[in-house]
This record gives structure tokens, C-alpha cells and sequence, in this order.
């Protein structure tokens, strides 16, 4: 039975994946004041958001009972380096939505990788869903091969979905099924 209610801390190698709080709010907004997460996100503003509302949001996280907000802490230095969520639940379809975000403090030590696999992994094998989908843009090839590297297959594109200094981006839908994470892990 899927529950969003709990919320874990999950432990890999190199991060600790921990419910997500009002203590996370510096290191997210620098993450979100970085110019390539901004573009990976294809947040045209930069991460401009008003501290009090995204406070709230954060002291909101451990309550929601239809998501998962978990930050992203680097074990080497003990500092939130971003967030992975699971999202955009579908109880009847045993589904939901998988983002993360690390910005550049977190980048190119194989936290990504890690965190996504622990949190997709809990999402079949604690949470009992069946499907988790994403979307990436064309441009961020580096987190496509995270993304393959955890079973997500390209299902679709959505042509033209960003434009990006006035160049049109695709937007590409992928996505993993239960079968395959299983499939995938018991070739670990």
C-alpha cells in the first residue's frame, strides 16, 4: 500500500536522502540561483521566488501525504546539495512523477546518481508503485544517462516545449516500470 505520509531517510554511500525542511532553504536557493539549474529547469526567472512562500513551503513537506520531498545531503561534507521528490501521485494508476534538483556544490561526484536510485527504489519496493515518469529537456544529456543508468527508457518527445536563448528545446518524456527496476537489480 502506497503511503506518502512516512517519510524516510534513506542512506547510500556517498548521500543521505532526509526529509526536506525549513533547514534546507539556503542551500536551495543557491541551487536555484545557479544558472545551469536554472536552465535544466527551464525557469526563465532563475529561482526567483519570495523567501517567506518558499519558507512555508518547506515547513509544509514532512505534512503532504500525496508527495515526497526529501533533500539531498552529500555524506563527505554533511551539506544539503539539493532535493529529489516524487510527485504528482496517481493512487489508481500506482504512479507518480520523479525530479531532482542538486546545484553546483553537488555536481559531478555521482550524487545524482545515487539519489536517484534511492529514491526510485524506494518508490517500487517500499511504495509499491508501479510506474515513476520524468521529463528532461534535450539539452541535459548528463542527467538523460543518469536517468538510463536507473532504467528509465525514452518513451516520447514534446517537440518545441522550452525556448532557451531563442533556441527551441524538446522537452523528453521517460519513464521506468516496476518490472524493470526489478530486472535491473537482480542484475546488481
Amino acid at each position: 500500500m502506497t503511503d506518502f505520509a512516512h517519510k524516510p531517510t534513506l542512506t547510500g554511500e556517498l548521500v543521505i536522502l532526509r526529509p526536506l525542511d525549513e533547514s534546507d532553504y539556503d542551500a536551495l536557493m543557491a541551487a536555484m540561483a545557479d544558472p545551469e539549474v536554472s536552465r535544466f529547469t527551464g525557469d526563465h526567472a532563475g529561482g526567483g521566488v519570495e523567501e517567506e512562500t518558499y519558507r512555508d513551503w518547506l515547513r509544509t513537506r514532512k505534512d503532504q501525504t500525496d508527495r515526497l520531498d526529501l533533500a539531498i545531503v552529500s555524506k563527505p561534507t554533511g551539506r544539503t546539495v539539493g532535493e529529489a521528490v516524487l510527485n504528482k501521485w496517481s493512487p489508481e494508476d500506482e504512479s507518480c512523477n520523479f525530479r531532482i534538483l542538486i546545484g553546483s556544490e553537488g555536481r559531478g561526484q555521482g550524487l545524482g546518481s545515487e539519489a536517484t536510485r534511492l529514491i526510485v527504489g524506494y518508490g517500487f519496493e517500499q511504495l509499491g508503485l508501479h510506474r515513476i515518469s520524468l521529463m528532461v529537456f534535450a539539452f541535459n544529456p548528463r542527467a538523460q544517462r543518469v536517468y538510463e543508468k536507473a532504467g528509465f527508457v525514452e518513451e516520447g518527445r514534446l517537440r518545441h516545449a522550452l525556448k532557451w536563448d531563442g533556441e527551441w528545446v524538446d522537452d523528453i518524456v521517460m519513464a521506468i516500470l516496476a518490472p524493470e527496476w526489478e530486472a535491473l537489480r537482480s542484475k546488481a
